[in-house]
């Protein structure tokens, strides 16, 4: 006994007729029926085109046919296709998320009230030279825990009082 011949079906691309009016808006209609912007968007315009393929393709899932028609009576048809897929590979591993930030305190007495107050993170020491002028070159990535086993000197400045806090924390 002969297996039957599987029935051919044919097949179906959607059609997108994008209808560009005089004033720049366009009306779009997906196999006839009418794709409206969302509620409270403006109409769709000429620079909607990405936002329009990308509505009437499930987010280029689906291949559709476009059709636009212009004001001026000009068309083109084209036919979008979908974006490739990725081959499928094994999963990588779940990268592990970074550490939440360990916040500590650090206080001090002696400013005024309301006053600004600077907040430093000590990343070395330099001397200052016999004209009183001091410099120092900053690493960036000495502003994170230095190597005298991960302890961070951080110095609060009173900008109107003057008044220096420095303090040693472990974080």
């Amino acid at each position: 006994m002969r297996k039957p011949e599987p029935e051919s079906v044919p097949v179906s691309i959607p059609l997108v007729v994008l209808d560009v009016r005089e004033d720049g808006t366009v009306a779009v209609t997906v196999d006839g029926k009418p794709l409206d912007p969302e509620p409270f968007a403006p109409p769709w315009r000429r620079s909607s085109f990405g936002q329009i393929i990308d509505r009437a393709t499930n987010d280029r899932t689906t291949a559709v046919r476009v059709a636009v028609r212009e004001a001026d009576g000009t068309s083109f048809t084209d036919i979008i296709a979908p974006r490739r897929r990725r081959a499928t590979q094994s999963k990588p591993e779940a990268e592990k998320p970074a550490p939440l930030p360990v916040f500590f305190t650090v206080e001090g007495d002696g400013f005024v009230q309301g006053e600004d107050v600077a907040v430093g993170v000590i990343t070395g020491h330099t001397d200052a030279a016999g004209t009183g002028v001091a410099r120092a070159l900053v690493n960036p990535a000495q502003l994170s825990a230095d190597a005298s086993g991960g302890v961070v000197e951080v110095l609060l400045f009173g900008r109107i009082s003057g008044t220096v806090v420095v303090q040693r924390v472990a974080p």
